[in-house]
């Protein structure tokens, strides 16, 4: 079975820890604060940078100062995560350590019946995608190799633009010819025994 399914256990009665982090649109997080201490939450950290980056410090300060039997608690679920394969990876760790998680807004609660049931099928739903993309990965791997392709970037000096190149030497510069076929130098020199050799 998945560790994500493993059976949480069946009674909660630590504290509920809010956690809350602001978005790039909302900077503000009273309106999150308040629902969290309406929640009954006894202590909330909170990240207070935006943007894309993957740091946060206070949700690492949250997963250490909880113990088994404490509930994380979360305004909505894209408070605690940004995709579902994150959300599903937070959520089983905290299970594996016996602490429960809520999300207010979803009315999610690993601690009740129906919530395990939807998270079960959030887990249920992040595998199966994980191998759809395997699955449509491979498949696109084995359509190119049958056309004679393998994986990886298109090369960027093709025939045509070698062919372009000998046609302009010698009575260009490198640069004028990598400028004017659209390479850069480097690329063209690496290149040079290709298009001298079509030139001899």
């Amino acid at each position: 079975m998945p560790s994500e399914l493993e059976p949480e256990p069946a009674v909660l009665t630590g504290a509920l820890v809010g956690y809350s982090r602001v978005s790039t649109r909302d900077q503000n997080l009273d309106r999150q604060t308040d629902a969290l201490t309406a929640a009954g939450c006894l202590r909330i950290f909170a990240d207070k940078r935006s943007g894309k980056t993957s740091a946060r410090p206070e949700l690492a300060k949250a997963l250490d100062f909880m113990r088994p039997g404490d509930t994380l608690v979360v305004a909505s679920l894209d408070r605690l995560s940004r995709s579902l394969q994150d959300l599903i990876a937070i959520v089983a760790e905290l299970r594996r350590r016996g602490v429960g998680f809520r999300s207010l807004h979803e009315q999610l609660d690993t601690t009740t019946p129906g919530g395990r049931l939807v998270f079960h099928v959030f887990a249920a739903l992040a595998e199966f995608i994980r191998e759809l993309i395997v699955e449509g990965t491979r498949e696109g791997l084995d359509a190119a190799r049958a056309r004679g392709r393998v994986g990886g970037r298109p090369p960027v000096m093709t025939p045509e633009k070698i062919a372009a190149a000998r046609s302009l030497l010698p009575d260009n510069s490198i640069s004028a010819i990598a400028r004017m076929v659209g390479v850069s130098r480097g690329t063209l020199y690496a290149h040079m025994d290709a298009i001298t050799k079509a030139a001899s």
